[in-house]
């Protein structure tokens, strides 16, 4: 009798990037599973390192509050100040930490005005700011550096007693004093070269983090973490990834060196897209992206989700629409309740939604379906790299979780306040607009051979592509080799986009 295995699922990296932002889909057997978007004027800080000042400590709270040069002042609970606190001048809380106080529980805490070493960990969202940790960690391809530590840890991934026993004792042999060093999965079975190149690389960036700081005066940047698209090659692309598939020539060149440096293995499976339509176009991303920032979902059985957001909260609400049954009512709202399960595990990770959310099903009244459905939820949720936390169906048929907010949702990444409704409703942003521009002169490109074009928008989209000698459509124009007169028409919605042949004088329609 054979063996029954489970099929690894096809999982592919695809990277597009315009003048205006930078997009990357992870997709799982064709399936858009995790979407992450970086803007020139709003980068990934989560990894940053800053030397900051306390401006102020609220006991209460068990809080203090930072200010490392952004906008708002930085949040750091005291769950996550570390020991290495006490290099900086810090003392023992005595309100929470007495001479009986086990000395493990005790937490040393900043002074205001105090000069403070912190990295990111979340970032800012809304009006709240940074949330940061004084435990530093330097990440590589192979190994996280923790400075002020002396731990040695290895993956739960690396299964292998004796490769587990290598590796730390690697880690062991070449960790100077004062360095912890957690191993990751992919430096399983690497050889020992590889390894080390890695661990030195780190040790060489701390070195140079320690150097920088003696002439750094606080709030100030001492050290920044890696670009979107190099921390998801560096993180996701493992051995189980089947391709990464990238649009721009220059982002190519620098992941295939940093490949060449650290996993020479996985170089044939980075490819170069090299077609006339945009790439998201062509694996059929496009279309689900579009679908991640709609309000209403619709499910493959004819029922739909409803996605509200709130200040406090994101309410789901799961209905059965045009869904017709032939079973009993349990079984009917069981069915349509397990799909949406799996939909809303999987829109939660693409739209990166965290903090509270309220989900309201379709109401059951077996236990038995509660269970089920309650029980696949929770499975579906283990995919999630975002730590989640549900609590059991309540007697009104509502799941109340909480997911692991590390960046803005997407809604935020892709939207910002009306200024007309003032926050009733949403607009597409103007970075997104202009990407949508350009997506637009890359789809006529390649469906015609027009060289001259009318391009109508709203007036204050015209303002945004002509402003500057560098402007979006002179640079445009220099990379699709195409003639382009901007037009604003008054008349417009802001993502409204007409483009004109100047040889027919006719709008050319985009399916």
């Amino acid at each position: 009798m054979r063996r029954r295995t489970t099929q690894q699922p096809k999982k592919e990296i695809f990277i597009n990037t315009t003048i205006s932002e930078t997009r990357i889909a992870i997709l799982e057997d064709g399936n858009l599973i995790d979407l992450f978007i970086e803007l020139p004027e709003n980068e990934r800080s989560v990894g940053d390192i800053y030397l900051g000042r306390v401006v102020n400590v609220v006991r209460g709270m068990r809080a203090a509050f930072v200010d490392i040069g952004q906008g708002q002042d930085a949040f750091l609970h005291f769950s996550d100040i570390g020991d290495s606190l006490a290099e900086y001048g810090a003392y023992l809380d005595l309100e929470t930490a007495t001479s009986e106080t086990p000395k493990n529980n005790r937490r040393p805490i900043p002074r205001e005005g105090q000069e403070i070493l912190v990295q990111i960990i979340k970032e800012p969202i809304s009006s709240k700011g940074s949330r940061i940790t004084t435990e530093l960690s330097l990440a590589g391809r192979f190994f996280v550096l923790v400075p002020y530590s002396e731990m040695i840890g290895v993956s739960r991934k690396v299964s292998n007693a004796k490769e587990k026993r290598r590796l730390r004792d690697l880690a062991r042999s070449w960790r100077p004093k004062g360095f912890g060093v957690i191993i990751r999965t992919v430096a399983e079975s690497k050889d020992e070269d590889l390894l080390r190149a890695d661990f030195e690389n780190l040790i060489k960036k701390w070195r140079q983090i320690e150097k920088k700081l003696k002439t750094l005066r606080p709030p100030s940047l001492a050290h920044k973490d890696l670009a979107m698209a190099s921390t998801v090659i560096r993180d996701l692309f493992t051995n189980d990834v089947t391709r990464v598939v990238i649009d721009d020539a220059r982002q190519y060149k620098s992941i295939s060196q940093y490949l060449k440096e650290v996993s020479p293995n996985l170089l044939p499976k980075l490819e170069m897209y090299k077609g006339k339509r945009p790439i998201f176009d062509t694996y059929g991303i496009e279309q689900e992206v579009e679908k991640s920032m709609s309000r209403k979902v619709w499910l493959k059985s004819g029922g739909h989700l409803i996605f509200d957001h709130t200040e406090a909260l994101v309410a789901v609400d799961v209905n059965s629409g045009k869904f017709i049954g032939r079973a009993g009512h349990d079984e009917n709202s069981l069915r349509i309740n397990l799909e949406a399960a799996r939909e809303i595990a999987r829109q939660l990770r693409l739209r990166d939604i965290g903090g509270i959310i309220v989900i309201d099903f379709i109401d059951m009244i077996d236990p038995k379906n509660k269970r089920t459905l309650y029980n696949e939820f929770q499975k579906e949720l283990k995919r999630d790299r975002a730590q989640a936390n549900i609590s059991p169906i309540s007697e009104f048929g509502l799941i109340e979780m909480t997911r692991e907010r590390i960046r803005p949702s997407l809604l935020h990444s892709y939207s910002e306040m009306c200024h007309t409704c003032e926050g009733t409703g949403r607009i597409m942003s103007k970075a997104s607009v202009l990407t949508k521009v350009e997506r637009t002169i890359k789809r006529i490109k390649a469906i015609s051979d027009e060289k001259n074009l009318k391009l109508e928008v709203h007036p204050e989209v015209a303002d945004m592509l002509t402003n500057g000698l560098r402007s979006h459509i002179r640079r445009m124009m220099w990379k699709y080799w195409l003639r382009i007169d901007v037009i604003g028409k008054d008349s417009f919605k802001f993502d409204e986009i007409h483009c004109i042949s100047r040889r027919t004088n006719k709008e050319i329609v985009l399916n």
